[in-house]
């Protein structure tokens, strides 16, 4: 008889885990609290609007490919993609702007054009940005964090210096224009953590960026969850919504089922890829392997005050993705990690996938998806929503030079309690714990419980980190544990 295994939350790490292992011939179910899957992924539709709820960046194409790969298929079996072009705007206090091109020989005259020699400094950078992601993403983050001896390679020995300085020196090494600092330190903002605490090593973030280029799925970042779940259920993964697990039950620390709506269920082997933190709260208080004292202590990414926002009308001035770097960008770091407050004047980013996928959106109309990084655990009240909604958006218009306001037809807002409530994350982060120097590889926390056998975890929180490409990579690197104990 197969052995059975129960996956709880459907997010990116789960679904790629939950696809492994039903490939090797488990019996795999995967239980989702919410309504629909996907996880901080899934996506919501509202007066002829559709929005991606979480993740709108794809960055790292071939992490997506190699995972489909593995399974027979291409990307395009189940999504089409469309490389953006520009990739992304970055709107600065002078209302001028700098639009990142989808190839290397136009970015490199962008920064020239913006400073003399800029462009030589910028190819040095990316050929090392380039070394960096071809050890990192073809090697280094396929290894699950068992050991510290994992990192030791003729490769990372060679660059070790590389993990004592950080991207922001680097960056600054390279480059004198504010304008220019900011888009090279941007991409290492989804690693979670501030350039400064950021290992230089991670400017293989720069890579995917300016190298590999920004994508598009044509019906959002939806339609590649979607493509996963058809991959799973033809390999037999079952799916079930509407699944609270309140209890993780175990005997003589052996995981042996799980109690979903009040119900007990037996299984052969426990996974989640829920909040790594609330998945301990499930377990009796010795079978925890991280006290309330040892989160504390971590740094965790931001979390986010979103707005889905359905305009009446068709904007200008604007592409697909666009970050307004118009304020201080320091000021609004040090206000998310070093003196957690709501920010002064936040930086902010939004999305408009109506222009690339006029899908999305009704006839004439635009969506927008506008997104402010905040410190996790902050107090989170509709007052202070509505405060800051229109902060930005009257920035946004002056700024991009158009009247919006008054064009708003349809709003939700998504903040810290709604990360707690509806993904049960810790202190209502959006992107798990940062990828710091003392956070990295195996300092991070454990894929395999070190006090419960066959209990085994996935996601942001653990190995290799926060982001869409390492969910994917959680999901096979967890996998392989649970193969080679079972």
């Amino acid at each position: 008889m197969s052995q059975t295994i129960a996956v709880i939350g459907s997010g990116f790490s789960s679904l790629s885990a939950a696809c492994y292992l039903a490939k090797e011939g488990k019996k795999v179910t995967v239980f989702e609290k919410n309504e629909t899957i996907g996880g901080r992924a899934s996506q919501f539709k509202a007066e002829g609007y559709t929005f991606d709820m979480g993740p709108s960046w794809y960055w790292m194409p071939d992490v997506f490919e190699s995972f489909f790969e593995d399974f027979g298929y291409k990307v395009s079996d189940f999504y089409k993609l469309d490389k953006l072009n520009p990739g992304y705007s970055v709107f600065f206090s002078d209302a001028s702007r700098i639009d990142i091109a989808d190839n290397l020989d136009d970015i490199y005259n962008t920064f020239e054009s913006q400073e003399q020699g800029s462009a030589k400094a910028l190819k040095f950078f990316i050929d090392d940005a380039k070394s960096n992601y071809d050890v990192a993403i073809k090697d280094l983050v396929y290894r699950p964090g068992v050991s510290p001896l994992e990192l030791i390679t003729p490769k990372t020995v060679a660059k070790l210096g590389q993990f004592f300085n950080n991207v922001s020196q680097e960056v600054r090494k390279k480059v004198k224009s504010p304008k220019l600092r900011s888009v090279l330190e941007f991409p290492v903002l989804f690693l979670g953590a501030k350039p400064s605490d950021t290992p230089a090593f991670y400017n293989f973030m720069n890579y995917a960026d300016f190298g590999l280029g920004t994508w598009q799925p044509k019906g959002g970042m939806y339609a590649v969850i979607k493509g996963i779940q058809k991959m799973a259920e033809s390999l037999g993964v079952k799916f079930e919504v509407n699944s609270t697990v309140s209890k993780i039950n175990t005997e003589v620390g052996i995981a042996k089922g799980i109690t979903i709506n009040n119900e007990y269920k037996p299984f052969d082997v426990i996974l989640s890829g829920a909040d790594y933190h609330h998945t301990e709260t499930l377990l009796n208080e010795a079978e925890k392997q991280y006290s309330e004292k040892y989160w504390s202590k971590k740094t965790f990414a931001p979390s986010s005050l979103l707005f889905y926002v359905g305009f009446d009308k068709k904007l200008i001035n604007v592409n697909h993705h666009n970050l307004f770097f118009d304020t201080d960008f320091e000021k609004h770091a040090e206000e998310i990690y070093d003196e957690p407050k709501w920010p002064t004047e936040p930086l902010f980013y939004a999305n408009f996938t109506s222009l690339t996928d006029k899908d999305t959106a009704p006839r004439g109309c635009e969506n927008g998806f506008f997104l402010i990084p905040i410190a996790p655990g902050l107090e989170d009240t509709p007052a202070l929503r509505e405060e800051y909604f229109n902060k930005i958006i009257t920035r946004f218009e002056k700024i991009t030079a158009q009247e919006v306001r008054n064009n708003v037809n349809f709003i939700k807002s998504f903040c810290v309690n709604d990360f707690v409530e509806r993904y049960n994350s810790y202190k209502g982060n959006a992107y798990g714990m940062a990828n710091t120097l003392l956070q990295t590889a195996f300092l991070r926390p454990k894929l395999k419980s070190k006090k419960v056998k066959n209990l085994f975890f996935t996601g942001q929180l653990t190995v290799p980190g926060p982001g869409v490409p390492p969910a994917l990579i959680s999901g096979k690197l967890v996998s392989g544990l649970i193969l080679k104990d079972n």
